[in-house]
């Protein structure tokens, strides 16, 4: 049944690549394939799109944020809240204290979060923010941050499995993530279907990546350059960044995780010294914007919807930031160099507070300071553009040229730099979630560096594709098959989530023995 399976995915991948090859020939052929495309993907994927992102029965709160919500919820609970408990031990794995460098692995603890921070800080943190403060106003970054607290616990559990079930060769790589743990768990457990979870677990993890973690990153990487230097052709600005992209992915992991390691906390410092440097600069409003966050989180200060739309809004763009759920970390920080899985539990842990806790506050303090949200001067209440379906803003503008407004509104160059920034951001997300999608790919596949490299081709010439067109559907589809990721992934979760639990048992007794001690003094 697998070989079947396998040689009607090689035959789609096959079919795919011939299908795009044409759109790189001209741009006036480019416009006429994304016409057709378009309507192929509205015709037959429209139905699943709907499905992925439809409301729960009765509210406005997709479904599928509400599966990430509650399982983080459940994480939290039944590993006594281990973000809190456990943050200052993270912070002492990560800085290397029980680091050794004969344990197996391909990267530090440093690195592996430095790439999976790449794969979700990114355009989430910059235009998501804007769309979530702009519907739901100030309020929704309160629910944003405890939806971001709460998926801490998320990021632990998948990680720690991650790495406990994960494949190490004889020449010091290793391969893991949720197909592994679905497979090699549920046997252990005795449980079914943990095959047939992994393939399509995988299925969606390469669309996903070709899609939402490459095609949509180069398109906008390339609509913030244009909007900065003015229009010329994107396949341009997608040569680019393919080359740049396969000269690092090129290199396999640990090509990724030096770049990662290095792009991601200049990115993560410039764009927090910005917001601070603004916040300083109206240090006298920062008390009144804390104000407005609290009391429009329980009153939603006029917003349609009130206190259910901040929530909504908070939660829903919080679950699509710092994708904890999705799997896709458990990818990255299964290459670390440990022999114990629950450090890194405990280093992924700090991803949804580096992503969604510090960096989208910042983002949401500084759009509510700096008064491109139009309030009424006499009630404080937002007025409402009821044709847009959000609060009125200066100029009208929404996603991330509302955060450019913003900042722009402190630093009239600021627009330059979150050029430089997108592009940063989408460059290091992309070629995380190439590892991504490779992973997927050798899962399927088998390991191989004849067949790595089809799969890096593949991924670079989606890159082109990507920057050059506009298949708004196709890119629709990609995002969905993300958050199809997560309805696989956390079902296996619930059922693997008490051998974390005995793991985690194991790992705090011999902390406290002294039989796992520090290695750096």
């Amino acid at each position: 049944m697998r070989g079947n399976i396998m040689s009607k995915f090689k035959y789609v991948v096959a079919t795919m690549i011939a299908f795009c090859l044409p759109a790189m020939a001209a741009a006036q052929g480019t416009l006429g394939l994304d016409d057709r495309i378009n309507a192929i993907f509205a015709d037959y994927t429209s139905w699943y799109v709907a499905f992925i992102f439809a409301p729960f029965p009765g509210t406005d709160f997709s479904w599928i944020a509400l599966w990430l919500v509650v399982g983080a919820v459940v994480f939290t609970v039944y590993f006594g809240a281990i973000q809190f408990s456990g943050f200052v031990h993270s912070i002492r794995l990560v800085r290397g204290d029980y680091s050794d460098p004969n344990d197996a692995g391909e990267v530090s603890h440093f690195q592996a979060l430095a790439t999976a921070l790449s794969g979700t800080v990114g355009l989430g943190n910059i235009a998501g923010v804007a769309v979530a403060v702009s519907i739901g106003g100030a309020g929704a970054t309160f629910w944003m941050v405890v939806a971001g607290l709460f998926g801490m616990a998320t990021k632990f559990t998948e990680c720690t499995l991650g790495v406990k079930y994960r494949n190490e060769y004889p020449d010091g790589s290793v391969s893991g993530g949720p197909m592994y743990y679905m497979v090699k768990g549920f046997k252990e457990q005795g449980l079914p279907l943990g095959g047939a979870m992994a393939i399509l677990f995988s299925v969606f993890t390469i669309l996903g990546a070709l899609g939402g973690g490459n095609m949509f990153q180069a398109n906008q990487a390339h609509a913030q350059i244009s909007n900065v230097v003015g229009d010329y052709p994107g396949w341009i600005t997608g040569v680019a960044l393919a080359l740049l992209t396969f000269a690092v992915i090129a290199g396999g992991l640990q090509s990724i995780a030096r770049v990662t390691s290095k792009i991601v906390p200049f990115m993560g410092i410039f764009y927090v010294l910005v917001s601070v440097l603004i916040l300083l600069i109206n240090y006298d409003q920062i008390i009144w914007a804390f104000g407005q966050i609290f009391t429009g989180a329980f009153t939603g200060l006029g917003i349609v919807g009130g206190f259910t739309g901040a929530l909504i809004q908070g939660f829903r763009r919080a679950a699509f930031s710092n994708e904890a759920g999705i799997g896709s970390a458990a990818i990255a920080h299964s290459a670390v160099r440990t022999k114990e899985p629950v450090s890194e539990g405990y280093v992924a842990l700090l991803e949804p507070f580096i992503d969604t806790v510090v960096i989208c506050t910042m983002t949401a303090l500084v759009i509510v300071i700096s008064g491109v949200l139009a309030q009424d001067p006499e009630t404080g209440l937002y007025i409402w553009n009821a044709e847009l379906g959000r609060i009125t803003t200066e100029g009208n503008v929404g996603g991330v040229a509302l955060t450019s407004a913003a900042y722009a509104s402190a630093f009239s160059w600021f627009p330059v730099l979150l050029m430089v920034a997108v592009v940063l951001f989408a460059f290091s997300t992309m070629i995380s979630w190439s590892y991504y999608g490779l992973k997927a790919w050798t899962y399927l596949v088998g390991e191989g560096a004849k067949k790595e490299f089809v799969f890096k081709c593949i991924f670079c010439l989606f890159i082109v594709i990507g920057a050059a067109a506009s298949l708004d559907p196709v890119i629709d589809f990609s995002d969905a098959m993300l958050f199809s990721m997560a309805i696989v992934n956390i079902i296996a979760l619930y059922f693997l989530m008490p051998i974390v639990k005995r793991e985690l048992h194991s790992y705090r007794t011999r902390l406290r023995s002294g039989e796992i001690h520090k290695t750096k003094v």
